[in-house]
């Protein structure tokens, strides 16, 4: 596994394991535990979007001022990538 594909699974893990803990919230809105925990993997996924992003260019269309997303490569573009 590429050091690429290896940011991306992390952030998808982080990004994953907030949203859930932004839905537990809906119904338990008094766990504190919880919601510093959620806090916690938000600003982990945000430092590590920004290591990849500086590494490897955009995300998506709403990173940086957006004119990035629009050069090449695409991701499809890249050899890594290629199926």
């Amino acid at each position: 596994m590429t050091d690429r594909e290896t940011l991306l699974k992390k952030l998808s893990a982080l990004q994953f394991a907030a949203w859930e803990l932004h839905l537990y919230l809906d119904t338990h809105p008094d766990d504190c535990d919880a919601l510093e925990l959620q806090k916690k993997y938000n600003c982990k996924s945000k430092e590590l979007a920004e290591l990849f992003e500086s590494k490897y260019g955009t995300l998506n269309h709403m990173s940086g001022s957006g004119e990035m997303w629009l050069k090449n490569p695409w991701p499809w573009d890249i050899k890594e990538c290629a199926i």
